[in-house]
């Protein structure tokens, strides 16, 4: 039986419906601490978006707050709830890339004026990180997923560009790139930015292939997501130097038996099922303290000009 949408008059009335069993948050970043508290106490399940907090401080207060009333958080990084990543996991565990050595990541929009003198993402108050936070934080979220949730040693970060918002007291950052450094000898750069072009590229360099996904974050529009596997072979003959790509090309459809299986579609219907369960699942909130506390540490870096920060 199908049940009839309810419209509620302000936040707090919906907070307090015995209909509602968990909420969506996602308000500006200066304003989710209070939300996601206030919503853990009443017993509701919390997706939030990123990035979590303005404070890796006040994102384990959120935390705390939904470990006490025994809730499930969830931060809403759609791409990690793709089934592509499934794949993308069995290629890397096959050896098709050999050791990883190296991750890149760019993912970045072009602004116009406007969006900089009025867009919250402008705003040092609401949006404290700026494109480090709206769009590096999908960057460092794939590298620490390819990393199997390990913490980089220490990572550096630069500010190429900030910029402050109508009403905002402080700049943020609108370019921005950083180096993250593994043990093992792995490393991962990134880039995002207001002011270049619609970018949202990924490469996984191993000592035997690499791994290229041309659209991690809002996958192309059509009826699948894919990847791309090479594994190169040059063949050197006198002074002919012939390089074959050994292109292989993995798709997974959008759809299966009938229903929408995209990220967005997955990320709710994966919550659901994890909050109807019963029981709690402690690596998404360890995702987002992680991925929090490398973001934090980046801009640290690039507010030190660029030392190299310890995590």
């Amino acid at each position: 039986m199908e049940v009839p949408p309810i419209a509620f008059g302000s936040y707090e009335e919906l907070l307090a419906s015995k209909e509602v069993d968990a909420v969506y948050i996602p308000l500006p970043t200066g304003l989710r601490a209070d939300w996601v508290i206030r919503a853990a106490k009443v017993g509701k399940h919390v997706v939030c978006e990123k990035p979590c907090a303005s404070s890796l401080k006040e994102l384990r207060s959120m935390l705390n707050a939904c470990k006490r009333k025994k809730v499930q958080f969830m931060d809403g990084v759609m791409f990690t709830h793709s089934r592509r990543l499934e794949k993308l996991r069995a290629e890397i565990n096959a050896g098709k890339t050999g050791e990883i050595k190296r991750i890149t990541s760019a993912f970045s929009f072009h602004a116009d004026s406007d969006f900089y003198r009025n867009n919250i993402r402008a705003n040092s108050v609401l949006e404290p990180f700026g494109c480090l936070g709206d769009l590096g934080w999908y960057c460092i979220r794939l590298a620490l997923w390819i990393m199997e949730e390990r913490m980089p040693l220490r990572v550096s970060g630069k500010a190429l560009s900030e910029v402050r918002g109508r009403k905002s007291p402080a700049a943020v950052a609108t370019e921005f790139s950083g180096e993250l450094f593994f043990d093992g000898g792995t490393s991962s750069s990134f880039y995002c930015s207001f002011s270049s072009a619609d970018e949202q590229w990924a490469m996984i360099n191993g000592t035997k292939g690499l791994i290229r996904i041309q659209d991690f974050v809002l996958p192309y529009f059509g009826s699948e997501v894919s990847f791309e596997v090479f594994n190169a072979g040059l063949k050197v003959t006198g002074c002919d130097f012939n390089m074959e790509p050994g292109r292989r090309h993995v798709a997974i459809p959008e759809y299966s038996n009938s229903h929408a299986t995209s990220q967005e579609t997955n990320l709710f219907r994966t919550f659901a099922a994890q909050v109807q369960s019963g029981q709690l699942n402690d690596e998404w909130p360890e995702m987002a303290l992680r991925t929090q506390a490398v973001m934090e540490a980046c801009l640290q870096s690039a507010r030190t000009g660029s030392a190299s920060v310890r995590l």
